[in-house]
């Protein structure tokens, strides 16, 4: 389908807006983009969230209906998120009902929304490092638990969004934890007040209402704030994610990386099986594509529905939401694709709220590395690879699970960290021809690269100053020129002495949820990274080379999706992959010369097996 070009129905400010971000091509007709997604609803959904100050702010007037109705079919939006609170401001009743009435008449779905965080005098904001609530507090509980009563009749639907967690360490808190662990207490607590709070009230006076319980993004952390991903998708009828890896190059939100989108989504996905639904994304610290970028990991990790966070950055403009626009034919295919053939790849374990140790998101590194890592909930026992950071090491049953694959054959990929913290009598590090691992971080300037040392971009972290008693060692970084393995191989068993994040490093900085800082192994030698690339993907029906930060995402049926990341052209090479000359996504000719994909700085081609 193409689109037409647009009528007065997309307000002149608007247009102005898209015109200074250099949007020359013409845009899609308004009416035409919305009855499009509407078509493909069941393949792929546009939404948006409207936060309760900009409810009160904006839509209390016909006039910010009619702007929001605009530029919500403008860019095929068609279902709206109203937020009933959030920082104490609580909307009335009354202007939730007319602004749900005028949108449903518009032909929008609505569903109401709800942020946890204290303001004012609602609620009693916690004792510790982030803005969220004292749930152990009764005026807590009661506050939330009004509102819930008051609005749950106006929706048929309804989300809770971040912040269904806490840190709070008054003695209010530190009472009722008892002998328990923070992090057992706070997710006993969450699990309950979800039901009674939120749930409960909700269903008691609109008893057909649909509940759903959005997580955030930081899928290491969860366990440790409340977030229960077990109980969480037991107990709510839906499940959304958050996919916001914003900008990688940049600290504002962390140096998260594009891939941790993915693995969120799948992470939570394996948890909650049919009741995943919808993807969560906003445009903090977003340029353009990191934007856009967002909502193609969020469609291939499998999400049918695209929230975006928030209204406000509609009314004043972004330039991801051009890109939006122009490759909404492209994501309803890509997710009609997927909900048929999804991306397959490597398992990588990591058990409910297992702790990370020196591996806090080793995962979306290894991602950006062209690795198809797929993060699972329970032991993937057929599996003929088998990524095992350190929190595979929560499952009690680990070590016999570990023998059994390798006895099959299986190749297994450890980290130091999860060999240093398994509790195994160094039966595994046996098994993987090193002795076990003491955990001692460091920073190694230097790496060998055919023979020679070569001085890296970044330091390249190491968990351990491991040593080998029979494996061979495949990479080696140094420390003021002395060799360390970083990368060792025994009977198919491989060990990989990394570190990307821990605890320590966290605290070394303020930070509690995201990256703390850029690290070196996106910064490696292309000849480091292709043979990490091989050693992973040794099962695959075909072998990669290409630098760091441009991913690799096989779909079930060969077909074979190719992000590069990075902000310069890149040369990939795919040996024993036959595909056509055209790219799924734009239909036009691939940038191939000898067998080599020639990507622009920043890009994606779908790749069909011939």
């Amino acid at each position: 389908m193409r689109f037409n070009t647009p009528t007065n129905i997309i307000p002149c400010v608007w247009i102005l807006v898209l015109g200074l971000f250099g949007c020359q091509q013409p845009e899609p007709k308004a009416d035409s983009v919305f009855e499009f997604v509407k078509e493909h609803k069941d393949d792929l959904q546009l939404s948006v969230y409207i936060t309760a100050h900009t409810v009160e702010r904006l839509l209390a007037q016909e006039a910010g209906l009619r702007e929001a109705t605009s530029l919500m079919m403008a860019n095929g939006i068609t279902k709206v998120y109203l937020e009933v609170y959030r920082s104490g401001l609580v909307v009335k009743p009354a202007l939730l009902a007319e602004v749900t009435d005028y949108f449903s008449k518009q032909g929008f779905e609505v569903v109401g929304g709800i942020a946890t965080v204290p303001g004012r005098d609602f609620g009693v904001r916690q004792e510790g490092p982030l803005g969220w609530f004292n749930w152990q507090n009764k005026k807590t509980q009661d506050d939330l638990k009004k509102v819930m009563q008051d609005v749950a009749p106006i929706f048929d639907t309804f989300i809770v969004d971040d912040f269904l967690c806490t840190s709070d360490t008054s003695v209010e808190s530190k009472r009722a934890k008892g002998s328990m662990e923070w992090s057992v207490y706070r997710r006993s607590l969450m699990t309950e007040l979800a039901t009674s709070i939120f749930i409960a009230p909700a269903k008691s006076v609109n008893p057909d209402i649909e509940m759903i319980i959005k997580y955030p993004q930081w899928y290491d952390r969860f366990h440790l704030f409340g977030y229960d991903v077990e109980s969480g998708p037991r107990l709510f009828d839906k499940v959304w994610v958050g996919t916001e890896s914003r900008g990688q190059y940049t600290q504002r939100f962390g140096f998260v990386q594009p891939y941790e989108g993915f693995v969120n989504y799948r992470w939570i996905s394996a948890l909650s099986g049919a009741k995943i639904g919808g993807a969560w994304f906003d445009h903090g610290d977003c340029d353009a594509l990191d934007f856009i970028e967002q909502a193609y990991q969020s469609v291939l990790a499998g999400a049918s529905e695209l929230v975006m966070f928030n209204y406000d950055s509609f009314v004043n403009g972004h330039p991801g939401h051009h890109h939006m626009r122009m490759d909404l034919e492209k994501l309803v295919k890509l997710a009609k694709a997927v909900k048929t053939n999804p991306v397959t790849g490597i398992p990588a374990y990591k058990p409910p709220h297992s702790d990370a140790g020196g591996d806090l998101y080793v995962m979306d590194f290894i991602g950006m590395l062209g690795i198809p890592i797929i993060p699972v909930s329970k032991y993937p026992t057929d599996a003929k690879t088998i990524f095992l950071p350190t929190q595979a090491a929560a499952d009690q049953g680990i070590v016999e699970k570990v023998t059994r694959s390798a006895e099959g054959g299986a190749r297994i990929i450890m980290t130091a960290s999860f060999l240093a913290q398994v509790d195994d009598k160094g039966v595994l590090s046996k098994l993987a021809g090193v002795n076990k691992p003491v955990i001692d971080p460091f920073k190694a300037s230097q790496v060998l690269v055919e023979g020679n040392i070569m001085e890296t971009e970044l330091p390249l972290e190491l968990e351990a100053r491991l040593s080998v008693s029979g494996a061979e060692t495949l990479l080696s970084a140094a420390e003021n020129k002395v060799p360390w393995p970083f990368l060792t191989e025994y009977n198919n068993i491989y060990v990989l002495n990394s570190h990307t994040f821990s605890q320590a490093d966290f605290d070394a900085v303020g930070e509690v949820l995201l990256s703390p800082r850029p690290l070196g192994i996106l910064e490696l030698a292309d000849e480091w990274t292709n043979l990490i690339r091989a050693v992973f993907n040794d099962d695959l029906p075909f072998e990669m080379e290409a630098p760091s930060r441009v991913t690799l995402q096989p779909l079930t049926n060969g077909e074979v999706i190719i992000h590069n990341y990075n902000k310069e052209s890149v040369e990939v090479h795919l040996a024993g992959y036959e595909y056509t000359d055209s790219d799924e996504f734009s239909g036009g000719s691939l940038d191939k010369k000898s067998g080599i994909l020639k990507m622009a700085p920043r890009s994606r081609v779908w790749l069909l097996s011939k």
